[in-house]
């Protein structure tokens, strides 16, 4: 489990420093846009009330509440699959980053009512609209983690 911690506790301070440095310390929240090196990556401020590409954005406050409750029963319970069920490194690793992520978040919208996403990255023409931050990414990669390294239960006949 210590690998599991481990993570957990990276994605989610990596996440938060990040917030805070971006976000406060170089005031994006007052300026909105932020050109890091165009058209590739750009600081775009972004308050996110829903989940994923604003769903669910613009709900009463009590969706907020909902989904704070959401992500901390998630976790829960991948801390426990990882406790129970997971062996491999990789696969501890991935559920901290899950962990984390979500719990970065979950003190967004604690805090702020909202998640702060400002990261915006596209390429090769393609204009992308949407904003993430560190906590999605450790969500996203701890996920993809889980899906291909996941201890699979042998069937035995």
């Amino acid at each position: 489990m210590r690998l599991v911690f481990l993570s957990a506790l990276f994605w989610f301070a990596a996440d938060q420093l990040s917030k805070w440095a971006v976000v406060h310390w170089m005031r994006l929240a007052e300026i909105g846009h932020i050109a890091v090196w165009p058209p590739f990556l750009n600081f775009h401020m972004g308050w996110n009330t829903g989940i994923n590409f604003g769903l669910f954005s613009g709900s009463p406050d009590a969706m907020r509440w909902i989904l704070i409750s959401l992500a901390v029963s998630i976790s829960a319970w991948i801390l426990w699959w990882a406790k129970t069920g997971l062996t491999r490194p990789v696969a501890l690793l991935s559920a901290g980053a899950i962990v984390g992520g979500a719990l970065g978040n979950v003190l967004d919208r604690v805090i702020y009512g909202a998640v702060a996403d400002f990261l915006n990255v596209s390429c090769c023409g393609i204009v992308n609209p949407f904003a993430f931050n560190l906590a999605d990414i450790g969500i996203f990669l701890g996920a993809f983690g889980l899906l291909i390294f996941a201890d699979a239960k042998k069937i035995t006949t």
